[in-house]
């Protein structure tokens, strides 16, 4: 394999990243579960304030559609992204837009704890997504996507910062596997 500079492997992945034609991908397996859980809790919305308020009497159109447009914003907020990723890319799909980045081109992650951890993955291309480390936890293929495209940027010398924060992912990740293993064995 031939080595390349940093400044080299820089310019290489200048391009959008992106499946190539006829390439495989790995998806959130939990998705579809999460969206089903999110429909079913903003039609749950609906129905009961439609319901209370025929009850109460009170329904009109005006007060119809404010209950459409409040179940519409429930569905939004519990609607988790999509994810993919890929040989050498990583998208994130919300409602709006997608982002995508190059694995194998990172410049920098970092981790954001606290009400909603997160992290933040940046490539030379100065793309940029957020991502719930719970997909990763979750999600072994797209994990394995992940981690191949970060050797790949160490490789080529692009990553910068966030080392740390990936060794400490990946250790609680392998952590909670172990202990999954050994609760279903009955060695805890």
């Amino acid at each position: 394999m031939e080595s390349r500079s940093p400044r080299s492997a820089s310019a290489y992945h200048q391009k959008r990243p992106g499946p190539p034609a006829g390439n495989s991908s790995a998806g959130d397996r939990h998705w579809r579960g999460s969206a089903r859980h999110a429909v079913r809790c903003a039609l749950a919305f609906y129905a009961l304030a439609m319901l209370l308020d025929q009850g109460a009497g009170t329904l009109t159109l005006p007060r119809a559609a404010l209950w459409t447009g409040l179940a519409l914003l429930v569905l939004v907020v519990l609607l988790p992204p999509r994810v993919t990723a890929g040989a050498g890319w990583l998208a994130v799909r919300g409602l709006v837009h997608e982002r995508r980045v190059r694995t194998d081109a990172l410049v920098e992650v970092r981790q954001y704890e606290g009400i909603s951890a997160h992290l933040l993955l940046r490539d030379a291309g100065g793309r940029w997504l957020e991502l719930d480390p719970r997909v990763l936890a979750g999600n072994a293929l797209i994990r394995h996507e992940v981690d191949a495209g970060i050797r790949r940027s160490r490789e080529y010398g692009t990553l910068r910062s966030g080392t740390e924060v990936l060794l400490r992912l990946s250790d609680r990740i392998d952590g909670a596997e172990a202990q999954a293993v050994f609760r279903a064995s009955g060695m805890e």
